[in-house]
């Protein structure tokens, strides 16, 4: 027992390390900017194209970054 509460409290009052949060925030912007453009091209609204995802994944990062800052 005294073991699952020294998890817990550790567990609790950490803050994990920001270059996983970026790397995880990167991926996954890279990830969703990429599908967002992929359904964009089916509709014929925009073309999927590197930069087109490059961009729309920058523009994610950078918007859920300043989000979580708050």
């Amino acid at each position: 027992m005294s073991d699952a509460n020294g998890f817990e409290e550790g567990a609790s009052g950490s803050q994990g390390d920001p270059r996983v949060l970026i790397a995880m925030n990167a991926v996954l912007s890279t990830v969703f900017a990429s599908t967002i453009v992929w359904g964009l091209s089916v509709i014929g609204a925009v073309e999927l194209t590197a930069i087109n995802v490059a961009t729309g994944a920058i523009l994610l990062f950078a918007l859920t970054y300043a989000i979580t800052l708050q």
